[in-house]
């Protein structure tokens, strides 16, 4: 599997993505807002896109929709709870359909409501897993939960999902967010080294070439993975007195998402 992250460079600071099938040089594109430059970018390596995929609803990820698959006739694929949302899905996905692109590439539909309720995830069948996650999961943050979704239900996605992939996985996320999302993880862990030492490395950060996390990794600098963590509840109790002296993973979850709506 090629996995082509495509930097948009626009004010939303979308990532794009090509997920190609080396054997055949077909391609998926997933959110390609910025379709001139996925576009160029497959004819430059001398790929075909034959499916769009869309991770869920909001424009800033179908907006590109119509000029890929017009240049390519391309099938456009999406969560089958947004049919009403999205134009023109040929494919709707549920929980546990594969995707194939080529004759090598699978990946795995997941339904992953929260910052959409017809939101999906992609997840490959490789050796080293990857993880497409649109907006449910950044580099260190978790989407909001804004236009159309419910803080809940993303606490269920990440409780019952996000926390039980392969440590492995590598995390493609829609946008490119991570050092606000570091300095959120510091604000309420200040003794987080982890985080710490990761935003100092990323001074000079370029998108161009975005670090790729890990599951792993994501446990040790994702605020919202360090539900139990003392330092994290600490600070939930000092600004939330009322939640009681032990919170549940779910309550810190949720108010970390609403300190982080206005931080």
């Amino acid at each position: 599997m090629i996995v082509e992250q495509i930097w948009t460079g626009n004010s939303y600071r979308n990532f794009n993505y090509l997920i190609v099938c080396p054997e055949t040089g077909e391609a998926l594109a997933v959110d390609p807002l910025d379709h001139e430059k996925c576009l160029a970018r497959a004819k430059d390596r001398g790929w075909t896109i034959t499916q769009v995929l869309n991770t869920h609803e909001h424009g800033d990820h179908t907006g590109g929709n119509g000029p890929v698959i017009k240049a390519t006739g391309a099938k456009l694929l999406a969560h089958a709870g947004a049919r009403n949302r999205i134009d023109g899905i040929d494919v709707g996905l549920k929980a546990g359909d594969v995707v194939k692109v080529g004759t090598s590439v699978e990946l795995l539909s997941l339904d992953t409501p929260g910052h959409t309720m017809s939101h999906v995830c992609l997840l490959s069948k490789t050796d080293q897993p990857a993880l497409f996650c649109g907006d449910t999961l950044f580099n260190a943050g978790a989407g909001n939960c804004h236009g159309g979704g419910h803080p809940e239900e993303l606490y269920g996605t990440f409780a019952q999902q996000m926390h039980t992939l392969d440590p492995d996985t590598l995390i493609y996320p829609g946008h490119d967010y991570i050092t606000n999302n570091l300095k959120f993880t510091l604000d309420r862990e200040p003794d987080n080294r982890d985080a710490g030492n990761l935003l100092g490395e990323l001074a000079n950060h370029d998108p161009e070439k975005a670090l790729v996390t890990t599951i792993a990794q994501e446990r040790k600098i994702n605020t919202f993975f360090r539900l139990t963590s003392p330092g994290v509840v600490a600070g939930i109790r000092e600004r939330f007195p009322d939640i009681g002296d032990s919170p549940s993973p779910k309550e810190v979850f949720l108010k970390l998402r609403e300190l982080r709506n206005s931080w």
